[in-house]
C-alpha cells in the first residue's frame, strides 16, 4: 500500500511540477492497487469482516444460525477454490498479453486472482476450524484495543 501511495505521489509531482514525461506511474499503481485490494479479501475472510448474511442468523435459533454460518462458509470456500482454479488458467492466458507501457506480460497482474483466492480459501478454512472450537456463535473480529466477549 505504501508503494502505491509513493508511486501515485511521484506521478503527481512529476506530471505537474517536474515535467519529466514518465508515464509508467499510473499503470504501475493500478497493478499494485489490484494486488492490495485482492489480498485484503483474505484478511476480511479470516476475521469475518467480509460481506455476509449475518442478519438472517439473528432471527434463527442458535443451532440453526451456527449451521447457516457453516453452510455459508462452505459456499464461500467452494467459490474461492473455483476462483483459484479458474484464475490459474486466466494467468496462463495473460502470459501472452502485454502491458501497454511496461511491455511486460500480464501474468503478474493476473496472478493476483489465483493467489488471493487461494489465500482466501485457506483463511476461510482456518476460520471454520477456529470456530469449531468455540461453543458460541462467532462474531466479527473486535475492533483493535477491545477484547472479544466470552
Amino acid at each position: 500500500m505504501a508503494t502505491m501511495v509513493l508511486v501515485v505521489w511521484f506521478g503527481v509531482v512529476e506530471r505537474y511540477f517536474m515535467h519529466l514525461g514518465h508515464t509508467w506511474t499510473e499503470e504501475f499503481s493500478r497493478y499494485v492497487m489490484i494486488w492490495v485490494a485482492l489480498l485484503a479479501v483474505s484478511c476480511g475472510a479470516y476475521y469475518r469482516e467480509h460481506i455476509g448474511l449475518d442478519i438472517m442468523g439473528l432471527f434463527l435459533p442458535r443451532r440453526a444460525a451456527a449451521w447457516l454460518r457453516r453452510g455459508l462458509d462452505l459456499l464461500g470456500l467452494a467459490f474461492f477454490l473455483f476462483l483459484t482454479i479458474y484464475g490459474i488458467g486466466m494467468t496462463r492466458a495473460g502470459a501472452s498479453q502485454h502491458a501497454t507501457i511496461f511491455g511486460m506480460t500480464m501474468w503478474i497482474p493476473f496472478a493476483a486472482v489465483p493467489v488471493s483466492a487461494g489465500l482466501t480459501s485457506i483463511q476461510i478454512l482456518l476460520a471454520m476450524i477456529r470456530d469449531m472450537g468455540t461453543r458460541r456463535i462467532p462474531e466479527s473480529h473486535p475492533p483493535s484495543g477491545q477484547e472479544a466477549p466470552e
